[in-house]
């Protein structure tokens, strides 16, 4: 009961953050990218629209999973250089190497983040707030025990572009956490490509570019261990728009390695490979 309340909590919070983001004109793109602080293109717990399939090694996960988000991030209020928004998503994995295709687990997010930008150099501060849920079909065929994983965080990133890099660093404090003894401390950073110009273009339906990006996410309750997350591919966007702004569709290799970035195994080690497709708004 409490899974699908924050469903329809962070559904109605997609809704309405989309109909407000209609609603006020639309700000100046600030910088180079088209955004305050454009969303981080490897960082798995970023809100936004994708389906990715995975080979996946861990101890209890399926060797086989299939990975899917729904979620945005919505300006609410806002200039030229500060902007409030609204993120909100859910984000679930299921077992592809069953005949049923189990869901296993099912991470909710819901937050308030604040950004800022000066020339090329832009900062998110923001509130947020994640729980976690198994589904009950994993439940019943592996008789798994859930795990109250629930908290709320506190999130500070620093980026800086430089001509095609982007370069970000900060960390987050979980300031209330279940369970109890669940250590409050993350340091997170990362690096991400975008090609100048186009490596193919649909006329004017289309431009796409080459994207990597490599994130790294280091967690005080797994010993400071390092979960490696790797992406790059091809991002397709509206060749009429200012780079990193409006819609955009994306073809990408994932990778990942290290403490696992799905809330009920949050303490369970994990390696994957896979691709996906995503799509901003």
């Amino acid at each position: 009961m409490r899974g699908r309340i924050e469903a329809l909590i962070v559904a109605a919070t997609l809704i309405v953050g989309r109909t407000g983001a209609r609603a006020q004109a639309p700000l100046p793109a600030p910088g180079p990218s088209g955004a305050l602080f454009p969303s981080l293109l490897a960082d798995p717990k970023e809100p936004e629209f994708f389906a990715t399939y995975l080979w996946q090694r861990s101890s209890r996960l399926a060797s086989r999973l299939g990975a899917v988000g729904f979620g945005q991030t919505f300006g609410v209020l806002g200039t030229r250089d500060w902007q409030l928004s609204i993120a909100a998503g859910v984000f679930s994995q299921f077992d592809l190497s069953s005949s049923t295709a189990d869901l296993m687990n099912t991470d909710y997010l819901v937050g308030l983040p604040l950004a800022y930008r000066r020339g090329g150099t832009a900062l998110r501060f923001g509130l947020y707030h994640q729980s976690s849920h198994l589904g009950d079909e994993y439940m019943l065929h592996a008789h798994a025990q859930r795990v109250d994983l629930s908290f709320e965080a506190a999130e500070l990133l620093l980026s800086r572009e430089l001509a095609h890099w982007r370069v970000y660093g900060g960390g987050e404090y979980l300031f209330t956490h279940s369970p109890p003894d669940l250590k409050p401390g993350v340091l997170h950073a990362g690096l991400e490509y975008r090609q100048p110009g186009s490596l193919v273009r649909l006329g004017r339906l289309a431009a796409g570019r080459l994207v990597a990006a490599l994130d790294g996410r280091s967690v005080q309750d797994r010993g400071w261990q390092i979960g490696w997350s790797f992406v790059t591919g091809l991002e397709l966007a509206d060749p009429l728009l200012v780079p990193g702004s409006g819609w955009r569709w994306s073809l990408l290799l994932k990778g990942y390695s290290g403490p696992s970035p799905y809330g009920e195994f949050f303490r369970d080690r994990v390696s994957s490979l896979g691709f996906g497709l995503g799509l901003s708004l």
